[in-house]
């Protein structure tokens, strides 16, 4: 079958294009992939990883006005051009739309070619948009409604003959938020391929950097709401009991900046080493050289109802988690033990259940057993991805 992805960005890079396309090329199918360039210097058409890769040529203004999607109908009313143009080149037999925000234009271009489609939503959009400074500024207060994005979602949802998520509880979500069947919604997670921990560089500046500490790593955007600063408020707390601990932190936002400021007021230099981004290629190599992997997101729908794709990472390579009780991510921990789980945002449940972990040895290396189990045995994707694959198997 000749499947169609639309992805309304540039590619590469996206993680779960490239997952969900290798996966059904592995199949025997087709994936050709609609995406932009905003430059006019990238190939029209190429093939990587097996993805036959369609470029269109977009004018900047086109990711300017993205927010404005369903405020005014210019941005999908652009697209449907260039994704007629997609659908009836390349033949395609069923479409496949990443992301709810170009779900309007391919709707109004597939009009024609009647093709069935499925609606992969990558995140709850709507939700997550309440934190973004752009929309909570004075014109975006005014401009951009998460409300009509999130009406938007719900009728697009409706539309699409099937439904993508990434997790059981955002399945939920839908399904007592609108009309949609149960069999309609197909849950595929942002999990890790097996090879993950089997083919990487190693760089031994860094496995080797503190060898005698106990570290608790945090790969990531680094933004207010991911956590990190109940981490800090917890760490002078933890040092008294652990003195050795050490916290690396590779990721960055616009509230990086504050995070370094808090972490010196509260003289913590000697504790927390700031990375910055870093290449993928390196996280392996901050992966083993940690004790422990923390996701300390806050409470909110979108992060209820979503995984971050570092704890499968961290529990990739054996290391037991520290999550917020966020129900995705908490529900993972209790029913593989390969880890704990905290109160969001409270400094001193986070720092009871780190200490926990790292004074006994045998409990440790009992939840770092359970981690490597639990993505060799079920959260892997060639495991997670088996529904998508039968899906398009008909």
């Amino acid at each position: 079958m000749k499947i169609g992805m639309i992805l309304d960005k540039v590619y590469p890079p996206d993680p779960r294009v490239d997952n969900e396309a290798s996966s059904l090329i592995k199949a025997g199918h087709q994936v050709y992939l609609y995406c932009f360039d905003y430059t006019g210097k990238l190939p029209k058409e190429e093939v990587i990883k097996g993805i036959h890769v369609c470029r269109y040529r977009m004018p900047k203004w086109i990711y300017s006005i993205s927010a404005l999607a369903f405020t005014v109908p210019l941005y999908h009313n652009y697209l449907v051009k260039s994704l007629s143009h997609f659908l009836k080149k390349n033949s395609i037999e069923h479409i496949h739309i990443h992301d709810m925000q170009v779900a309007n234009a391919v709707y109004k271009a597939n009009r024609l070619f009647k093709l069935p489609t499925l609606l992969d939503l990558h995140e709850n959009r709507p939700e997550i948009m309440k934190f973004y400074e752009h929309v909570n500024s004075f014109m975006g207060k005014r401009l951009i409604s998460p409300e009509k994005w999130k009406r938007a979602e719900f009728k697009a949802i409706e539309k699409a003959d099937k439904v993508v998520v990434v997790t059981q509880e955002a399945k939920e979500y839908y399904i007592e938020k609108t009309d949609v069947r149960r069999d309609k919604i197909l849950v595929v997670p942002n999990t890790v391929r097996k090879d993950f921990k089997e083919h990487f560089t190693i760089y031994e500046e860094i496995e080797s950097r503190d060898a005698d500490k106990f570290i608790m790593l945090y790969v990531g955007d680094t933004g207010s709401r991911r956590g990190l600063d109940t981490v800090l408020d917890a760490l002078p707390i933890i040092r008294k009991q652990i003195p050795n601990i050490k916290l690396n932190v590779v990721g960055t936002s616009k509230y990086h900046p504050q995070l370094i400021q808090k972490a010196k007021q509260l003289e913590l230099e000697d504790l927390v080493d700031f990375h910055g981004w870093q290449n993928f290629e390196k996280f392996p190599s901050f992966i083993r050289n940690a004790s422990i992997g923390i996701c300390p997101i806050h409470r909110n729908i979108h992060h209820d109802t979503t995984f971050a794709n570092k704890i499968f990472q961290y529990m990739s390579f054996g290391k037991p988690i520290l999550v917020s009780d966020c129900p995705a991510q908490e529900a993972v921990v209790k029913e593989f033990e390969c880890g704990l789980i905290f109160k969001d945002q409270d400094k001193h449940a986070f720092a009871k259940q780190l200490i926990k972990i790292a004074l006994d040895s045998s409990y440790y290396s009992l939840l770092s057993d359970n981690a490597l189990k639990a993505v060799e045995t079920y959260w892997n994707w060639e495991n997670t991805s088996r529904g998508l694959v039968e899906y398009y198997t008909f």
